[in-house]
């Protein structure tokens, strides 16, 4: 996989189009939007996909996964309303992008991986000495982190086929988790919120279709 690493005035120019674009389609978190135009996306993708890098779709990056398509990660992040110094749990690391907004906005981000290839190329991750509140792991995404429990917000980025318990038992008493939930070929964006009791308070969006989320390691 060839990776470029130039950032020019024509990838920030299409980078600006692409925010454009998300605000017309409903983003309307101004740091969110700021973090996407900061974070060149052409950097996470082969250089073949270089000239349509910014356009809004999702990529594969090998191992039957993808780059997660911009109005995606931006909904996504919208929802975890982000505030400085936030524990996030993130499970599905794929190509970094997304993992990259998060620290971008200021957040502690843990990344769970079970591809080890995918994971392999996290080692190389071009940011590390810019956002050093971005940790990676490779385990099971079902399982999370209970060593570093409790998280403010958990973020999931493939397709549940359920609410995983274990990851309800890590998150915070008024903390969020984002989650897409369904099998088969849309899935229901959820928000769930944990009450003090230990109940779930859930908000449903729009349909969305991810990759399916899969238990153990790869």
């Amino acid at each position: 996989m060839n990776i470029q690493h130039d950032d020019t005035f024509l990838h920030k120019g299409l980078r600006n189009q692409l925010v454009a674009t998300l605000r017309e389609k409903g983003i309307s978190d101004d740091k969110v939007l700021k973090a996407i135009a900061n974070i060149p996306r052409h950097f996470f993708l082969d250089s073949a996909f270089d000239k349509i890098a910014y356009e809004d779709r999702a990529f594969p990056i090998g191992e039957g996964q993808t780059i997660s398509q911009p109005y995606t990660v931006a909904f996504q992040t919208q929802l975890l309303s982000i505030k400085p110094n936030d524990k996030i749990l993130e499970i599905g690391t794929g190509s970094m992008y997304q993992a990259t907004v998060l620290a971008e906005l200021g957040a502690k981000v843990f990344t769970i991986e079970r591809q080890k290839l995918l994971f392999e190329k996290t080692k190389k991750y071009i940011f590390k000495n810019k956002y050093l509140n971005l940790k990676f792991f490779y385990g099971d995404g079902f399982m999370g982190l209970p060593t570093y429990a409790p998280f403010d917000k958990i973020l999931i980025t493939a397709a549940a086929p359920y609410i995983p318990p274990k990851l309800i038992e890590q998150l915070k008493t008024g903390g969020y988790m984002v989650i897409p939930v369904d099998e088969g070929s849309n899935q229901r964006m959820l928000r769930l919120t944990k009450c003090a009791d230990g109940s779930l308070q859930e908000e449903t969006f729009h349909e969305f279709s991810f990759v399916p989320m899969l238990s153990g390691r790869n």
